[in-house]
C-alpha cells in the first residue's frame, strides 16, 4: 500500500510546500502530491521538478467544481509534469479522458466517484450510486478511482466493502485519514494508496511531534 503525502491543508496547497518537501525528501517517501490551488505556476513547476529529482511519484489533485477551473487544473498537471491527476468531479471524467488522449498525455487519471459537494470536499449519495459511478469510470478507461471514503456521509465500512468487492481498478482513498486504525483498515482491504495531508500538520498521529515524526509513524504501519 502506498502512502501519498499531500502538501496541503484544508484542500489548498500549503504556501510552504517547497520547504516542506526539502524537510522530508530523504525519509523514504515514494509518493508526494498537492492540490491544484494555492501556488503560482512557477512554484508548482519548481515543486514538481524537485519531486522528480528526488525520484518521487507526483500527484496533483483537482478539487474545483466549475468546468473551466477543472480543466485549468488538468492543464496545470500537464504543464508541471505530474505523474498522476487525481480528483476532479465525476461529471467531467469522460471529457477529461478524451482531452488527455487527444494531447497524447501520459498522465494517469484517478477521478472522484459519487456525489462530491462542499469545500473541503465531502461524499454523499447512496452506495449503489457510488459503485455505479465507479463502474462507469472503469468502462471509460480510467487508471483508477479516488474515493473520499472517510468523508462519506453514510456507512463508511459498508462503502469500503462494496467498493473493494465490485471495482477492479486501483483505488486511492483520500481525505480525513486521521488515525492508525483507518490505515490498518485500508491495508486489510488491499487498497492501492491513501493520502494524508492536514492530519500530519495537525499532529494527529503522534501527539506533540513534528511533520517528520508523523510521517515516520505512518510509514512504520505499511
Amino acid at each position: 500500500m502506498e502512502f501519498i503525502f499531500m502538501l496541503t491543508q484544508n484542500d489548498v496547497t500549503a504556501p510552504t510546500a517547497l520547504e516542506l518537501l526539502e524537510e522530508v525528501k530523504e525519509m523514504g517517501l515514494r509518493c508526494v502530491g498537492c492540490k491544484d490551488v494555492g501556488l503560482d505556476l512557477g512554484r508548482y513547476r519548481e515543486l514538481f521538478r524537485k519531486m522528480k529529482n528526488y525520484d518521487m511519484k507526483s500527484f496533483l489533485e483537482v478539487v474545483t467544481y466549475d468546468e473551466n477551473e477543472h480543466f485549468r487544473g488538468v492543464d496545470l498537471a500537464r504543464k508541471i509534469g505530474a505523474d498522476y491527476l487525481i480528483g476532479g468531479m465525476p461529471q467531467y471524467t469522460e471529457k477529461t479522458l478524451g482531452y488527455l488522449r487527444e494531447r497524447k498525455s501520459k498522465l494517469k487519471c484517478f477521478p472522484y466517484i459519487g456525489e462530491v459537494v462542499d469545500h473541503p470536499c465531502v461524499l454523499q449519495g447512496s452506495i449503489d450510486h457510488i459503485i455505479e459511478d465507479g463502474e462507469e469510470a472503469e468502462n471509460m478507461g480510467v487508471d483508477g478511482v479516488n474515493l473520499l471514503l472517510y468523508r462519506y456521509r453514510g456507512d463508511q465500512r459498508t462503502l469500503l466493502n462494496e467498493v473493494t468487492k465490485n471495482l477492479r481498478v486501483p483505488l486511492i482513498v483520500a481525505g480525513s485519514i486521521r488515525n492508525f486504525e483507518q490505515i490498518q483498515e485500508l491495508k486489510r482491504k488491499n487498497i492501492w494508496a491513501f493520502t494524508v495531508g492536514g492530519a500530519i500538520f495537525e499532529r494527529k498521529f503522534v501527539i506533540d511531534k513534528g511533520v517528520r515524526e508523523q510521517i515516520t509513524a505512518i510509514l512504520s504501519k505499511l
